[in-house]
């Protein structure tokens, strides 16, 4: 539930930061905002807290994925808090967090073996929607502006290197999603149990 909350604030910094500061979606690299920087600050803030939360709660091994997301996370968003470049870039990767809102309600229905409703089945269309507008475009546009940094030693390889490790993620997540919503006879029955987005 804490989790919850926390998206729920990132959500509304993110929109703020945006629409205070909207060269943001276009000056990756050098557009500032007070605003977004104490969004890229609080998220990292989280991200800690909930690694700590991981570890100390013996949750690690089955959580690892989580782990190595929150790493990631942390080592880009540790250059726009202390160098003040590609604030931009982070508050752009935060838009997830739009999507995250429906992933949860899915998680907490299916916890609750609600999958027959109709509000499951209308939230499966809508969350495939919000992955494909607030996760694969946002990472896919990223990607595409860190390119020109490839091959260079700079701040921005380090970051496109991040950025690919973080389109093999969510390119998984979304094939068990759509594997577990839209293709359900092809999910093992006990392969990754502890995983919300296959069950």
């Amino acid at each position: 539930m804490g989790s919850t909350v926390s998206g729920n604030r990132l959500c509304a910094g993110r929109r703020g930061s945006v629409w205070q500061t909207p060269e943001m979606l276009v000056e990756i690299e050098t557009a500032w905002s007070l605003s977004g920087y104490l969004l890229v600050c609080f998220s990292t803030g989280y991200f800690i807290h909930d690694t700590v939360d991981i570890v100390v709660s013996r949750q690690a091994r089955a959580s690892w994925e989580y782990l190595v997301h929150h790493v990631m996370a942390m080592g880009a968003f540790f250059s726009g808090i202390f160098w003040s470049k590609f604030v931009g870039g982070g508050v752009l990767t935060l838009l997830v967090e739009v999507s995250n809102i429906f992933l949860t309600i899915r998680m907490m229905m299916k916890i609750n073996n609600a999958q027959d409703l109709l509000l499951y089945r209308i939230n499966k269309y809508v969350n495939l929607v919000m992955y494909f507008l607030f996760r694969l475009a946002p990472q896919a546009y990223l990607t595409y502006f860190f390119l020109q940094y490839a091959g260079q030693r700079t701040q921005g390889t380090f970051l496109l290197g991040i950025l690919l490790m973080l389109d093999i993620m969510i390119l998984i997540y979304f094939s068990r999603l759509l594997r577990s919503d839209f293709c359900p006879d092809r999910v093992p029955s006990q392969q990754h149990k502890d995983k919300f987005l296959t069950e």
